[in-house]
């Protein structure tokens, strides 16, 4: 039940200033509580920073320097792009090949119909059928693609009812084993159906549903079953348009060969056949300097991006005087003079922090180390060209000498590769797999002390820490509300007192004619 609280009428003191002015000093050790755990929020907080930091750092390691991949990256030219072009997978070795003598381009099957379709697209296709003739139910084919002696076996389903030339060329569009695709010209009448594989060996035998190509204006193939003694079995095939479905033929370094498509592989290249041509097109693989630079400067640049932030929160100056705001001293600030002091409050809030300070420490042992097992001249960064900036103001940034290691990455890329990943234990543990070991090791330190945004406050040290304080100020707050209570009582019995005195003045001053003229 709340008390009843008396204002000063009787005594004239203005007994809510007093009160106010009292519960200021009773509420210092609550504003302090509050101020500590301000900071803890930030420090934990400029931590998650750090390992966000370090976290990206990873990741990029991980994607660019720690991949095989991405020291054999090649380059690839070729004499006539308008006729050969290519690609370097990362196991080619490089090379330079000659392809000559392109006679022919691999193409695509196809069949047309002969005749006019005399429906339109949306027309039901059971109008071809007149009399006693019936349309059939399904479609069963055999297909076999190019350079495969394998046959598949494809069966379509019809509802003559519904089935239109539109819906049967979506039908056959969308069987991936019959592997065609189809369209239907309404200005010529006629429909196209092409084999989506190129090369010769495609065929498509229909084993049922004929008549209805037949109605469609194909053209059928019937052929004799070679394996039958009688001559009886016949087998009908979709009829092909000449000079389509055939493989590319050319000369490559001096052999004669051919291949169901244009773009083919050999030896970790592909290459792509664009025109027929009788001479000669020349195609130089080699070691892709530039982008092999540009992947260990990339790391170059994120690392010491990396260290120079980490650096800043080391060295950033405290600002002692600047606590973080109480909610009284904010009310008395313009929003822009509230974020300034707090920029200067959080200031400094991982200054000289022993977690960043070991973690650089072991960062760059880890990258100055020699890796054991490596290549002569490949086993330390700066053999490759890579080493500290003499300024030790910059924290140990890494500078690179660009004409050496460029030259390095000519001469054995994959020595460079063993330097930064090598999947060896202890010493023969290449320098960035070293690397992400002590980043790994600083976030689980981090994340013991900050957290992470899947941990519960008391699964870390700062939440239990900020735990305790919730638990303080509210104990506190408690005290408080007790204290303000028993400020307002003593006024209030003071208060009653007053007019009591008041009164008994004024009756005496009654009584004995102190208000007679």
């Amino acid at each position: 039940m709340s008390m009843m609280r008396i204002g000063g009428l009787a005594s004239g003191m203005d007994i809510d200033k007093i009160v106010g002015d009292l519960m200021k000093v009773e509420r210092a050790p609550i504003d302090k509580l509050k101020q500590k755990k301000q900071l803890l929020e930030w420090q934990r907080d400029a931590y998650r920073d750090m390992n966000r930091l370090l976290d990206a750092l990873d990741k990029h390691i991980f994607d660019g320097v720690m991949r095989q991949s991405t020291f054999l990256q090649k380059k690839v030219t070729s004499s006539n792009e308008n006729v050969v072009t290519a690609t370097g997978t990362p196991s080619a070795a490089n090379q330079t090949v000659e392809i000559s003598n392109i006679t022919q381009l691999a193409t695509a099957a196809r069949w047309t119909s002969q005749n006019t379709i005399n429906i339109s697209a949306n027309d039901q296709l059971s109008t071809l059928f007149l009399g006693t003739e019936v349309m059939p139910t399904s479609l069963q084919f055999k297909v076999k693609n190019p350079g495969s002696s394998v046959e598949e076996t494809v069966t379509i389903s019809l509802d003559p009812s519904k089935e239109t030339l539109s819906t049967l060329i979506s039908k056959l569009n969308q069987d991936t084993k019959l592997g065609v695709r189809a369209f239907y010209d309404d200005f010529t009448q006629k429909m196209v159906i092409t084999k989506n594989q190129t090369g010769s060996g495609s065929s498509i035998e229909v084993t049922s549903g004929a008549e209805l190509f037949t109605k469609l204006g194909f053209n059928l193939d019937i052929q004799v079953d070679a394996s039958d003694p009688l001559n009886v079995i016949t087998k009908t095939f979709l009829q092909q348009d000449a000079g389509t479905g055939q493989n590319a033929k050319f000369t490559i370094n001096g052999l004669q060969t051919e291949r169901t498509s244009n773009t083919f592989t050999i030896n970790g290249m592909t290459y792509t056949l664009k025109n027929t041509h009788a001479g000669t097109v020349t195609i130089t693989s080699s070691t892709n300097t530039d982008a092999i630079f540009n992947s260990i400067k990339s790391f170059v640049d994120k690392y010491n991006e990396t260290i120079d932030e980490i650096n800043k929160k080391l060295k950033e100056t405290r600002y002692r005087d600047y606590q973080p705001l109480t909610d009284e001293q904010r009310e008395k600030l313009t929003e822009k003079q509230a974020e300034k002091w707090e920029e200067k409050a959080k200031s400094g809030i991982l200054r000289g922090d022993s977690i960043l300070s070991n973690a650089l420490s072991s960062m760059r042992q880890a990258l100055y180390r020699k890796v054991d097992g490596v290549a002569d001249g490949f086993s330390q960064l700066a053999q490759i060209g890579i080493t500290t900036t003499p300024n030790y103001l910059e924290g140990g940034k890494l500078i690179i000498d660009e004409a050496k290691l460029r030259q390095k990455i000519e001469e054995n890329p994959d020595a460079i590769y063993r330097l930064f990943s090598n999947n060896g234990e202890g010493n023969a543990k290449g320098i960035v797999r070293q690397l992400r070991d002590e980043i790994k090791k600083t976030i689980k330190s981090i994340e013991d002390k900050a957290g992470n945004t899947l941990k519960a406050t008391n699964q870390y040290i700062i939440g239990k820490s900020i735990i305790d304080i919730d638990t303080r100020i509210s104990a506190a707050e408690d005290r408080l509300k007790r204290v303000e209570d028993r400020y307002w009582k003593q006024f209030s019995a003071m208060e009653k007192a007053v007019q009591r005195a008041n009164s008994q003045s004024m009756y005496l001053m009654n009584a004995f004619g102190g208000g007679a003229q």
